[in-house]
């Protein structure tokens, strides 16, 4: 009998894929996966859903077409970032590299493939928008825009880069509460009260957060745009997508862990209680970085954490087998420098944002609508009406 776990190496030869596809498999959900309970900082495979995921493939007729889908596995030809050699890279150039100097208009201008500044010249005009909190100001913003933006379809690439330029800019003034001059980490760290080094912090978590491939708010911007949407549009796809507990909605999740862990004042017993429960410590473990997240070792080199903080940190990778991830950098961080519980799900989307419209950008210039094929399973045609007429339930519209 074949084995119900196997290694990566075993994962690797059985699909005969490069590591970065098993583990865009395993972020799809399309393999599970489990820590090796003989070496936790290792990984095992569901060999079931590896066997049915190679049979798939084997059945696929034809290859991937540039610009479309593979029935059923969202696969989309990009030049925009990519995971590898255990990091993360803009446009070839390694983020974390970036993370020590660039700004996130830097960061927009690379992603967004720019022949000039969009920046440039805007003058300040902060789009009016209420709610009680960044988040919600922010889908007032793009909602706004949305119903308002031209479609994206027709139009010249220098008026996109500039309109996006705008977007951006509009939706830092709508997380701020109002407009305030200066870099887009600037704008938001003035409204957080932080000065000095402090401030340069938000610039590194902007920059980590801007894009990350195809995630699932990645993809929704993608879909948006495919159709002419306007940028506001796809930008709120994408926000719509993050706020989910699974997605960008996981930093709320990490914050009721450490404000657990505060109000009990002992983290070993608390962790050991979500444990039982079956829900798992959030904040650790990565599966695109079985060695640890880049993004989030190089938020904390930039930040010391409290020592309530590092004891989370040592208690989590120790019950977990896993590093730190990019949620968890982000809660600290923001606790570290004393910013509202919404903060790091602001820093989350207006970083991403950059990477929402670079691939908007880049599925636009495609010119291709985003039509993936159901793989039907339900009742053969025809089917369902002989069904309705035996059990007198079928009703014609009226």
């Amino acid at each position: 009998m074949s084995p119900l776990w196997i290694s990566t190496s075993a994962a690797l030869k059985r699909l005969n894929v490069k590591p970065q596809t098993l583990y865009a498999y395993v972020s799809r959900g399309l393999i599970g996966v489990q820590a090796d309970p003989d070496s936790p900082r290792r990984h095992l495979y569901s060999a079931e859903d590896i066997d049915r995921l190679d049979q798939r493939k084997h059945r696929t007729r034809g290859a991937v077409a540039k610009q479309a889908l593979h029935h059923g596995d969202p696969v989309l030809s990009s030049s925009i970032t990519t995971l590898g050699k255990g990091g993360l890279w803009y446009r070839g150039r390694d983020a974390v590299a970036l993370s020590e100097s660039a700004t996130l208009e830097d960061i927009a201008r690379l992603l967004w493939d720019c022949d000039l500044d969009p920046f440039a010249g805007l003058t300040f005009n902060p789009q009016k928008t209420i709610g009680p909190d960044p988040r919600a100001r922010a889908f007032a913003l793009l909602a706004i825009r949305a119903a308002a933006d031209p479609a994206t379809t027709g139009r010249s690439a220098d008026l996109l880069w500039r309109e996006a330029a705008v977007v951006l800019i509009d939706l830092v003034d709508a997380a701020c509460g109002g407009g305030r001059a200066g870099l887009l980490h600037e704008r938001l760290a003035r409204s957080w009260r932080l000065e000095g080094s402090r401030v340069d912090i938000i610039r590194r978590c902007l920059v980590l957060t801007a894009d990350h491939e195809l995630n699932a708010s990645t993809f929704a911007a993608r879909v948006a745009a495919s159709t002419g949407a306007p940028l506001a549009a796809c930008a709120l796809a994408g926000l719509s997508t993050l706020t989910g507990p699974l997605h960008g909605g996981m930093t709320l999740q990490v914050s009721s862990f450490i404000a657990e862990c505060r109000r009990t004042g002992d983290v070993h017993a608390t962790a050991m209680t979500r444990l039982s429960q079956g829900l798992g410590i959030p904040g650790f473990g990565h599966p695109l970085y079985p060695a640890g997240d880049p993004r989030a070792r190089a938020i904390a080199d930039a930040l010391p954490l409290s020592d309530e903080l590092q004891e989370i940190q040592q208690i989590g990778e120790r019950l977990t087998g896993s590093a730190p991830n990019l949620d968890f950098a982000l809660v600290a961080a923001s606790r570290t420098l004393g910013l509202p519980t919404e903060a790091p799900f602001t820093l989350f989307s207006v970083g991403r944002a950059v990477g929402w419209i670079a691939h908007a950008l880049e599925q636009i210039g495609e010119g291709q609508i985003i039509r993936p094929r159901a793989h039907y399973v339900g009742l053969p045609p025809g089917q369902g009406d002989r069904i309705d007429e035996r059990n007198g339930a079928l009703r014609k519209p009226r």
